[in-house]
């Protein structure tokens, strides 16, 4: 219902910043609530940061929180996660999905895109 497709990953060095990109496609749909998710090499997926659909609250993981912030546009169906100071436990795929209300929750997400990868280097 909500095709979304994450851009952005890619090489950065430890303390510096990357933007990454989720759009989706449709009309109502794609005013779903998002969260970023992530999944580090051998370990499970884990939430990162999540947006009201209408970009009025938001959620974080402690482990990203003053460091990444979340924040979408509906004209253009896009949410982004902005993350500075990275750490190479950062490194990680990122997964972009839509739930119908704001949460953390992994199950009560409906729709996932493919993934970005970041990878951080010291």
């Amino acid at each position: 219902q909500v095709p979304l497709v994450e851009s952005g990953g890619g090489l950065v060095l430890a303390g510096g910043s990357l933007r990454l990109s989720c759009t989706a496609s449709g009309r109502s749909f794609s005013i779903y609530a998002r969260g970023w998710f992530r999944r580090a090499p051998g370990k499970e997926r884990e939430f990162v940061a999540a947006i009201s659909r209408y970009g009025d609250n938001t959620y974080y993981a402690d482990s990203v929180k003053g460091r990444f912030t979340i924040s979408r546009d509906n004209a253009k169906n896009t949410v982004y996660l902005q993350m500075d100071n990275v750490k190479p436990d950062d490194t990680a795929v990122y997964y972009c999905a839509a739930s119908s209300a704001l949460t953390t929750r992994e199950p009560l997400y409906e729709d996932w895109g493919q993934g970005t990868q970041v990878t951080v280097s010291s």
